[in-house]
């Protein structure tokens, strides 16, 4: 697989994503369902706390790529709902040192919502990978 990323304007890779990134020769796709600050029992964790629920999300996606035999190194897009974007900007440093450190800057989107499915949820993380 090769990546090449497509940024015509150079503003966003100081926020940590590209613009766009063009995958050739991919063999797998991995769609994400979003994921949240959940226990692996299922329970909501971290009510209140910005900064713990992106952390756990952000171990959520992982668990959900590595059982496919992925990484943060193979996102290409990446959705992040939020009930409160400024509450979560100060925070957000928690998920791009993840990805600096996996040498990934996926497509992304922010997106403010009303609610996420579970109450007391802040965050959730949509990804799509490719390997």
């Amino acid at each position: 697989m090769e990546r090449t990323a497509i940024n015509p304007v150079s503003w966003s890779l100081e926020l940590g994503f590209n613009q766009g990134e063009l995958v050739t020769g991919a063999t797998r796709t991995l769609h994400c369902s979003g994921q949240t600050a959940m226990s692996s029992d299922g329970k909501p964790m971290h009510e209140g706390d910005p900064a713990a629920q992106l952390g756990l999300a952000t171990d959520n996606l992982e668990a959900v790529l590595a059982e496919a035999g992925m990484s943060l190194a193979n996102l290409v897009r990446l959705n992040v709902y939020t009930t409160d974007v400024d509450g979560l900007f100060p925070h957000y440093g928690v998920l791009a040192a993840r990805l600096g450190a996996a040498g990934v800057a996926p497509a992304t989107t922010m997106l403010e919502v009303t609610r996420l499915a579970i109450p007391g949820q802040l965050v959730e993380l949509e990804g799509t990978a490719v390997a």
